[in-house]
């Protein structure tokens, strides 16, 4: 798993070889980022399912609930199979504008 501090993130990419691998990795990382808002790329090389993709479903909310971003990138998953609060986008600019989104909703109060 690699870590890159951004401006307003941190973003998380895969570089295990599979998903197990990467989600162990990255629960063993969570609680070092309570605070920070994360994107996660997910490499379309690392083979996932749509179970897979609805572990992070609780990361997620934990994020929401102390006022933090969490989007997921990956362009191979259909975004329809998941709840719509649940942010997964095919590139990193859309997920980038989801965070903007999110921090002024956190400011207009919702």
């Amino acid at each position: 798993m690699k870590t890159v501090k951004k401006e307003k993130y941190i973003l998380i990419s895969s570089d295990e070889n599979s998903f197990s691998d990467f989600y162990t990795v990255l629960l063993n990382e969570l609680p070092r980022l309570k605070e920070e808002h994360l994107i996660l790329e997910l490499s379309d090389k690392i083979k996932t399912t749509k179970e897979d993709f609805l572990l992070f479903l609780s990361v997620s909310e934990r994020k929401k609930e102390n006022s933090n971003s969490f989007v997921i990138v990956n362009k191979t998953i259909n975004v329809d199979d998941f709840p719509d609060n649940f942010n997964i986008v095919p590139t990193l600019i859309e997920a980038e504008d989801i965070l903007e989104m999110e921090a002024m909703e956190r400011e207009l109060g919702f």
